[in-house]
């Protein structure tokens, strides 16, 4: 099996976001996060892989003191439609009575975040707050779940680059594009 050609998917997508529009959603999200967590502490929970500009970047910008860790799952596996959870990294931190701020890329339909959010809760955290870079407004979202910060609206259509992929490239482009899936 081949692997796609990113530059051939970049020739015919749209760029939806630039880096401009990415980094002034950034800044805007870490005043929110502070605003939020009030000076208190949290659990600063990153998705890998795809969440790793993102939260890199976001981390950044907040000053309320926070602790880091990850957690590693997915659906895709490289795939451009999710499968089973494959939980491939657990957080390695104990949650009891925290504010955990899970960071993510993408809040498309939500399997993987409720996943991972349910295991937080059920882990003990006092709460989940949700952070995405981007988020599909489509109706097929699970029910229950939403984000409590989001940087940027996507249609609902393949994106790729600043931490999502295209067939596991294009992790690290400076911008958001679209393809028709």
């Amino acid at each position: 099996m081949t692997t796609p050609n990113l530059s051939a998917a970049l020739a015919s997508a749209e760029r939806i976001h630039d880096h401009a529009a990415l980094a002034a959603a950034i800044a805007r999200i870490g005043a929110e996060i502070d605003a939020r967590l009030d000076g208190h502490p949290a659990i600063f929970l990153t998705v890998m892989q795809g969440a790793l500009p993102f939260a890199g970047q976001l981390a950044t910008t907040i000053s309320t003191p926070l602790t880091f860790d990850y957690v590693h799952a997915t659906r895709y596996r490289g795939a451009t439609q999710g499968g089973e959870l494959a939980w491939i990294k657990r957080p390695s931190i104990a949650f009891a009575g925290a504010t955990v701020l899970l960071v993510d890329d993408i809040l498309d339909e939500g399997h993987t975040l409720k996943a991972i959010r349910d295991y937080c809760l059920e882990q003990g955290a006092a709460r989940v707050l949700l952070a995405v870079l981007c988020e599909k407004r489509h109706g097929r979202t699970v029910e229950g779940l939403r984000a409590d910060f989001v940087g940027l609206e996507v249609p609902d259509r393949y994106v790729f680059g600043y931490g999502m992929d295209y067939h596991e490239q294009g992790r690290n482009l400076p911008a958001i594009y679209a393809v028709d899936a």
